[in-house]
């Protein structure tokens, strides 16, 4: 059975394009909702894999609907796709515990791999964030009590350029279990919940860069 989705925008025919594109890439579209409050509810009552997500709608806003979604159902996975590049919101939901964040100018190709991700459990950050990214990590300098490794820093190396674990298990030879291993490691080191808490942490202190 192949995955499913749910599109929360209140633009119609952002939704109508996206509902084409992801069909195209065999992902079936269960619902769509123009709104926060209803994309909770279709949510919660049709239980896609994957609930693609704007922030600005109107009754309740896509941080608030996404925390209400994950909270009342831990096993769907919820990407935001907006036009906001603002720290404080890509912040917000980050702490909501949304998996992806992504915004309106990537490619179907990168929506349709972030829903993949996504449901494997890894964390995928837009691209087109990065010189935000690298804006946010000028001036601050490493923390010496944090002590990572030359394979971790190979590991986080390796997620900050866009690849799963899978992927990073063949780059660098070692099982996935080992790749487990090593990003558990991580993010104990740099206090992070996730793959993306991780990478914004470590391109800050300047333990991983943009390429």
């Amino acid at each position: 059975m192949g995955l499913t989705a749910l599109l929360v925008d209140d633009h119609t025919m952002l939704r109508q394009g996206l509902r084409r594109g992801l069909e195209a890439e065999g992902i079936r579209v269960v619902g769509e909702a123009g709104d926060g409050e209803t994309g909770v509810r279709l949510a919660l009552e049709l239980r896609p894999d994957v609930v693609l997500m704007d922030v600005s709608m109107p009754n309740v806003d896509g941080i608030e609907a996404s925390r209400r979604i994950l909270r009342a159902d831990g096993r769907q996975k919820v990407i935001i796709l907006t036009m906001h590049m603002d720290r404080t919101i890509i912040n917000s939901a980050l702490r909501a515990g949304v998996s992806g964040y992504l915004t309106k100018d990537c490619s179907m190709t990168e929506v349709v791999e972030a829903i993949r991700l996504a449901t494997n459990g890894d964390t995928v950050l837009s691209k087109n964030l990065a010189a935000l990214m690298l804006n946010a990590a000028r001036g601050v300098e490493s923390d010496p009590e944090v002590i990572i490794s030359p394979r971790e820093e190979e590991v986080l190396q390796l997620v900050v350029d866009g690849l799963g674990t899978t992927e990073i298990a063949t780059r660098l030879f070692i099982s996935q279990k080992t790749v487990k291993n090593h990003l558990a490691s991580i993010y104990d080191k740099l206090d992070a919940r996730d793959r993306t808490q991780a990478v914004l942490t470590a391109v800050r202190m300047g333990i991983v860069r943009i390429k």
